[in-house]
């Protein structure tokens, strides 16, 4: 045998036995009511995302490769978005989405002291970037029940500074679109959409992260899919596109792949800024970048996770329906709701405990806790009262009532597909249990 045919012999020989350890080694063991875990959120995966990351591994090509690209390519085409650049984190990816509109090489860039509006609860890391590219946050309530900004509102908050409005799905419900990118054209704003809760979900029948002017996705494994660690950035426009990877990729001008020279043909017939003429197209910046690249083995999960994806969308509203069906007939919650002309593909199951009920959310959390039930705060309640942001430069519009009212009572459940109907049941019956227990107690 020889040199080539030897490598690939035990290429497939390892590979095999990769997939002989994922059976042997994640087995599921049975369902104990109580012992347990039933966790809010985790990775599903099987022995052909193991394989790919391990097949990746034998190249040894550390970085953005071959399995980079495909990634790329299968997402855009899987959403239907012409352009996705993949990079390390979620919040990365929002970090590139907010900044790449302050490139000079777009038309109305953003500027700092320019106002961006965005809703006062959320995940940090949607607000993160407007301050961190010295912008001014411009907060708007949420709507309880479907836990996105209160659209009432957003009109209001569009002042002479304003030049983007910047807003996430939360828990994978869509906020309404329409109005959104109708409240741009007329004022001519950016628009970012945070899909990264969302994949999946759709309006009015078009899979969100395909609206805004950029959009941004999640792999932590706590999202839809994971790579472990990784986060994406997408746009139809390819002026964007070669913005958003400048920025990823150090902030250079080139944009060729790791690894390779001359892409354009004119690696040394470039003069940009004061550099001397022909100097290394490879060592010119056009902006003040970073490095936020994924690595291939990150990406080769990816490639395994998509093949999935869509039956992970259908578990996550399967499984959401089954909460909300079990625990309907409960007055003591205020339950979540789709938005309108919306088909989510969630992220949780957010429940409000309302003010006259006979507990408390601690209460509650703490009960389902001790039954090894997993729960998770919305987020950051209302960002404002975290001690991170005290003191930022920013405006509110209206008040924050319901952004306050999540801070105090709304906690939400795991949906995620390695949740079977046992484990869901379960919780209900425990919600059920203590909801009529702390009733007795009143009577």
């Amino acid at each position: 045998m020889n040199g080539a045919d030897g490598k690939s012999a035990l290429r497939l020989e390892i590979l095999e036995l990769v997939s002989r350890y994922h059976d042997a080694a994640f087995v599921p063991g049975p369902f104990v009511a109580g012992e347990t875990p039933v966790p809010v959120s985790g990775k599903v995966f099987d022995a052909n995302e193991m394989a790919l990351l391990v097949d990746a591994s034998l190249e040894f090509w550390l970085t953005t490769g071959r399995f980079a690209e495909q990634f790329e390519q299968e997402f855009a085409d899987w959403l239907g978005s012409a352009h996705a650049v993949l990079c390390n984190s979620g919040s990365s990816a929002n970090l590139l989405a907010v900044t790449a509109l302050t490139s000079e090489r777009l038309h109305r860039p953003l500027k700092p002291g320019d106002e961006v509006i965005t809703v006062a609860a959320g995940f940090p890391t949607t607000l993160n970037p407007i301050i961190q590219n010295r912008m001014i946050p411009v907060f708007v309530d949420i709507e309880l029940e479907t836990y996105d900004a209160d659209m009432t509102r957003l009109a209001e908050a569009i002042g002479p500074k304003t030049r983007a409005i910047v807003l996430a799905h939360t828990l994978g419900n869509p906020f309404e679109v329409e109005t959104v990118l109708r409240l741009a054209r007329e004022h001519d704003l950016w628009v970012v959409e945070d899909n990264c809760d969302g994949l999946g979900s759709r309006y009015k029948g078009q899979l969100t992260g395909t609206f805004g002017d950029v959009a941004t996705a999640s792999f932590y494994p706590a999202h839809h899919i994971t790579l472990g660690e990784g986060g994406c950035v997408l746009t139809q426009r390819a002026s964007l596109r070669k913005i958003i990877e400048s920025f990823r990729d150090w902030g250079r001008d080139c944009w060729c792949a790791p690894g390779a020279d001359n892409t354009c043909g004119r690696r040394f017939d470039w003069s940009l800024g004061d550099l001397p003429y022909g100097y290394d197209h490879k060592y010119i910046y056009s902006h003040i970048g970073y490095n936020l690249k994924a690595t291939d083995l990150q990406a080769a999960v990816g490639v395994g996770q998509l093949r999935k994806l869509e039956g992970f969308v259908e578990a996550r509203r399967r499984n959401w329906q089954l909460l909300h069906d079990g625990l309907a007939e409960l007055d003591c919650f205020v339950l979540p709701q789709p938005t309108p002309d919306t088909d989510p593909s969630w992220f949780g199951f957010c429940l409000t405990v309302r003010d006259d009920a006979p507990f408390t959310r601690g209460e509650l959390v703490s009960f389902l806790e001790s039954q090894r039930i997993g729960t998770r705060q919305l987020f950051a309640g209302n960002l404002l009262r975290q001690p991170a942001y005290r003191g930022i430069d920013h405006r509110v519009v209206g008040d924050l009532r319901n952004s306050d009212i999540v801070t105090e009572r709304t906690f939400w459940l795991g949906v995620f597909p390695g949740l079977t109907v046992p484990m869901l049941e379960f919780v209900v019956e425990s919600i059920h249990k203590f909801v009529a227990d702390h009733r007795a107690t009143l009577d």
